[in-house]
C-alpha cells in the first residue's frame, strides 16, 4: 500500500472533474446561507455528515470488493435528485478516465464497459483506490474529505472568501472527518457481509431541492 498513492487521488489537481462542481455551496451562496467562514463551516458540517457519509461507505464498499452493480444501485437509491444523480454518473465517468490512465486495473476495465454513461462516482472511487492498492479507509477519507473540500474551494471563488479562512475551515472539521470515515468503514464491513441495505442513508433534502433549483439557472459557475 502507498500512502503517496492516497495524496494523488485526493489532490484537487487530480483529472476527475471536482473543480467544477461547489457540491451544493453555489445554491447555499446564492440563497444567503453561507455568507462567511462560519456558515461555510456549519454547511460543510452537515455535508460531511450526510452526503459525506454515505459516499464515504460506498466507496470504501467498492474498495472492499462488495459488487459495483449493487453499489451503483444502492447510490442511487441514496440520491432523490436526478441532476445529483446524473451529475454524480458524470464525475464517475470522468475519474475512470483518469484512473484507467493512471492506475490500470482489470476491474476498472469492466466498470467502464459496465456503465458506459459512468457509475456513481463514490464507487468507482472505491474501485480507483484498490486500483492504487489503497484499502477501504483510504477510500472512506479521500470521499469523506471531497464531500467538504469541494464546498470550501468553491467558496472562495463565490464569496472571494480569504483562502486561509477557507483551509482553517478544513482544518477545524479534521476530527469529523475522522469519525465519518471510521463510520464509513464499519458500515461497509457490515455490507460486505448482509449487503447494501447495511450502508446508511443519510439524508440531506435542502441539498437535493437546491440541486434540481441549480440545474435550471442559465447561468451558474459550478455544474452542482
Amino acid at each position: 500500500m502507498s500512502r503517496a498513492a492516497l495524496l494523488v487521488l485526493a489532490d484537487g489537481r487530480f483529472p476527475a472533474g471536482g473543480h467544477a462542481h461547489s457540491g451544493g455551496a453555489e445554491a447555499a451562496v446564492r440563497a444567503g446561507r453561507i455568507t462567511g467562514a462560519a456558515e461555510l463551516e456549519d454547511f460543510c458540517r452537515g455535508r460531511l455528515r450526510t452526503a459525506g457519509l454515505v459516499a464515504a461507505s460506498l466507496a470504501a464498499a467498492a474498495a472492499l470488493g462488495c459488487e459495483p452493480a449493487g453499489l451503483d444501485a444502492a447510490a442511487d437509491a441514496r440520491t432523490p435528485s436526478p441532476a445529483l444523480r446524473l451529475a454524480a454518473r458524470k464525475l464517475g465517468r470522468q475519474l475512470v478516465r483518469a484512473a484507467r490512465v493512471t492506475w490500470p486495473s482489470p476491474e476498472l476495465d469492466v466498470l467502464a464497459r459496465d456503465f458506459p454513461k459512468g457509475a456513481h462516482q463514490p464507487v468507482v472511487l472505491g474501485l480507483t483506490a484498490r486500483a492504487a492498492g489503497l484499502g477501504p479507509q483510504d477510500a472512506a477519507y479521500c470521499a469523506a474529505y471531497e464531500s467538504v473540500s469541494g464546498p470550501a474551494t468553491a467558496a472562495v471563488r463565490l464569496l472571494g472568501l480569504d483562502p486561509f479562512e477557507a483551509a482553517g475551515v478544513l482544518a477545524r472539521l479534521a476530527p469529523e472527518v475522522d469519525q465519518v470515515a471510521g463510520r464509513a468503514v464499519a458500515a461497509a464491513r457490515d455490507a460486505a457481509v448482509e449487503g447494501v441495505d447495511a450502508l446508511p442513508a443519510a439524508s440531506a433534502p435542502l441539498l437535493e431541492v437546491c440541486a434540481e433549483a441549480h440545474a435550471a439557472w442559465s447561468v451558474r459557475l459550478f455544474a452542482t
